[in-house]
């Protein structure tokens, strides 16, 4: 045998050793990539989730705002708010950071729907230099008309005067469970909202509402199935005259689009309560003390009857809004601790305007500057406390929206 018979068979033997150990090689096949799909059923920012028919959208902002809380003097030149280093004000910075889940998908019964809404709120006056802890906001189902789960009360639905303090009436959350009919435009709902008495029976809330292209006209009523003096003060901050076994409450408003200039809105509403109701109530002062006789914290007043007005215009990227409430409440009511007793401090009229102007810096960038006035009045009508106060207040904001 040669030397080129020899190399030859050497090379045959290792293409056919090469060949048996290549066919034992396990070769990778790639599994077919689902990429997120655009769900635009449901608007823009819709995905689907994917290896579902579900609809996410994943949105919220973060904001930097800061306060200024005027003084807040009676006639007696006696003050009633003041900061950590003695000032007759408060003044600091704000900043809350905010997540909305929005999840969709069709079935045989309608669209059903889920919301979710965390947020964390930074106060560098009550909590300065501290991390903010995020909860649930919000939260709720729905399935065709039916919504249930924690949200606003059914009674600020589309209430509001057009400024970012709105001076609304009875603005709250609660668990609730509600209905709501929707045909061209007009709208029927009801709702039952638990008031974590206890018991079976919750408060009611029923409303009519139809919008069109002119604008929109609502009428709310409200049952609020018990109002207990002691409860209304400690989970309010204020007194009222007496218990009340259920107490009805009604508000109305009227919008119209493009009516004084083409890109404004006026709104015109009015709310009424027979009697003294968590769904009557109202936020005069920032921060404030009221005065001797009141001298709970209150962030809410107890309202017979409000009117007011606002106004908003839109100039491209710049936009203004006025708006005022003028009402009365019912008789408040202080604890003597030293006779341990209620006794009547009288009753109470308010006026409160508000102006504000917002401009959009870039896309999704917002910044709102806004300024308030408000004045409150005791009647001292049958020796009860006479008095006034008033105050100024004013914030700037900063809005990065996603």
């Amino acid at each position: 045998m040669n030397i080129k018979s020899l190399l030859l068979g050497s090379a045959a033997a290792l293409v056919a050793v090469t060949g048996a150990r290549a066919a034992d090689v396990i070769v990778p096949v790639e599994e077919p990539v689902e990429y997120v799909r655009v769900c635009d059923v449901y608007g823009t920012g819709f995905y689907y989730i994917p290896g579902t028919e579900t609809c996410l959208k994943i949105g919220g902002y973060v904001r930097f705002k800061y306060i200024v809380n005027g003084p807040l003097q009676d006639d007696n030149g006696a003050d009633f708010l003041s900061n950590k280093e003695g000032d007759d004000y408060r003044a600091y910075s704000r900043v809350r950071v905010r997540l909305n889940f929005d999840a969709r998908e069709e079935t045989e019964l309608g669209t059903l729907r889920a919301v979710a809404r965390v947020q964390a709120e930074n106060n560098a006056y009550s909590a300065p230099n501290t991390d903010a802890a995020y909860a649930m906001d919000l939260g709720y189902i729905q399935l065709g008309g039916l919504t249930m789960g924690y949200l606003d009360t059914l009674w600020t639905d589309g209430d509001g005067l057009l400024t970012d303090t709105d001076l609304a009436v009875g603005d709250f959350q609660v668990n609730r469970v509600s209905y709501t009919y929707a045909a061209n435009g007009f709208t029927a709902a009801l709702s039952l909202e638990d008031d974590g008495t206890g018991d079976f029976a919750p408060d009611v809330v029923g409303r009519l509402a139809y919008e069109g292209g002119w604008g929109s006209v609502y009428l709310a009523g409200s049952y609020d199935e018990r109002v207990d003096a002691f409860t209304f003060a400690s989970t309010r901050g204020f007194g009222i005259d007496g218990d009340s076994d259920g107490a009805f409450a009604l508000k109305g408003a009227l919008s119209l689009k493009d009516l004084v200039a083409t890109d404004s809105e006026l709104k015109f509403e009015g709310s009424y309560a027979f009697d003294p109701s968590l769904y009557s109530s109202i936020g005069i002062f920032n921060n404030g003390i009221y005065p001797a006789r009141i001298s709970t914290a209150a962030d809410n007043i107890a309202v017979e009857w409000q009117a007011g007005a606002g106004y908003a215009q839109s100039f491209g990227k710049l936009a203004v809004g006025l708006s005022g409430a003028y009402g009365e409440t019912f008789d408040f009511r202080d604890y003597d601790t030293l006779n341990a007793r209620f006794f009547d401090a009288g009753k109470a009229d308010y006026y409160k305007l508000v102006a504000n102007v917002g401009y959009e810096i870039t896309n999704n960038f917002d910044m709102l500057a806004e300024i308030s006035y408000a004045d409150f009045d005791f009647d001292g009508g049958n020796g009860a406390f006479d008095n006034s106060l008033d105050q100024t207040s004013g914030f700037i904001q900063f809005v990065r929206s996603f």
